[in-house]
């Protein structure tokens, strides 16, 4: 059966690693039959969320931005995967905003529940993706049929483009044909 998915690209590098990642995974993705959307978050424009909560009784936040619709694409999802590079053992902070901004899905009967996280690093070791994918599960966490359906980590790679021949392209392309 045919899933609707959101992959959500939030490197702002041209070329990035993590984009090339979340290309394969979308490439899985489609040839298993799947709707898929992609979003990159570069020349998006995503405020900081306030923590006013208004969200919460609007079901909408109060920031006019670009976070709205990408919210809303979330909520109708029934698959998103994250692409993120890997700064300083985290998740990018553009990639936090948006789920910081993506408050307005709690308490919503959202459509999502398996959710992927795809990340990159210059750094090699054993490890080095665990506080993005903590961070991930953190988000995850207050909604409950959701849960962290997998993840693919390069390490290694740090100019743009380095991932090309890397293994973890052929796992980003099998996570994603996976998805029935």
């Amino acid at each position: 059966m045919s899933k609707k998915a959101l992959v959500i690209s939030t490197s702002l590098r041209q070329n990035s690693n993590s984009d090339m990642l979340a290309e394969a995974f979308v490439k899985g993705a489609k040839e298993a039959g799947n709707q898929v959307v992609e979003i990159s978050l570069k020349n998006k424009t995503i405020n900081f969320c306030k923590g006013c909560l208004a969200c919460l009784k609007l079901g909408h936040c109060v920031i006019a931005d670009d976070a709205i619709d990408i919210a809303k694409q979330m909520h109708d999802a029934e698959v998103i995967a994250f692409a993120t590079p890997v700064y300083y053992y985290e998740m990018a902070g553009q990639m936090k905003t948006m789920l910081d901004r993506a408050n307005p899905l709690y308490g919503t009967d959202y459509a999502f529940e398996d959710v992927y996280l795809l990340s990159t690093a210059a750094e090699a070791e054993e490890g080095v993706d665990s506080r993005a994918i903590s961070g991930l599960e953190g988000w995850i966490e207050c909604f409950e049929r959701a849960r962290l359906a997998g993840t693919v980590f390069a390490g290694g790679v740090d100019d743009a483009g380095t991932i090309k021949g890397h293994k973890a392209i052929e796992e980003a392309y099998q996570l994603g044909k996976a998805i029935s």
